[in-house]
């Protein structure tokens, strides 16, 4: 059993930057593939950012070249920096952790994503 704690969500100023961090409970070496999908109100929940142990990443398209992800092994924890926001990202940011990024055996309690227009 793995529990991911989520933080580094807020309020912030669309073109602005945040960093959320997921640590998990016990060592990730093992764990292939951790990231972040982000769920809107009425909307499925979708990929965000994921990375592999082997430091493979892939992106949804709409945050290519603003978001970056970033995994620390020796902390335990994987980072997104959000950067150029937009009011669009605004939901809650779930991060995870499983096999792949479809085969996921744990979530995180989310962290809320504000942007201000």
């Amino acid at each position: 059993q793995v529990q991911l704690v989520e933080s580094g969500g807020g309020l912030v100023q669309a073109g602005g930057s945040l960093r959320l961090s997921c640590a998990a409970s016990r060592s990730i070496f093992s764990i292939n593939a951790m990231g972040w999908y982000r769920q809107a109100p009425g909307k499925q929940r979708e990929l965000v950012a994921g990375i592999t142990s082997s430091g493979s990443t892939n992106y949804a398209d709409s945050v290519k070249g603003r978001f970056t992800i970033s995994r620390d092994n020796a902390k335990n924890t994987v980072y997104l920096q959000m950067n150029s926001l937009k009011p669009e990202d605004t939901t809650v940011y779930y991060c995870f952790a499983g096999a792949t990024v479809n085969i996921i055996w744990y979530w995180g309690q989310g962290t809320q994503v504000t942007v201000s227009s």
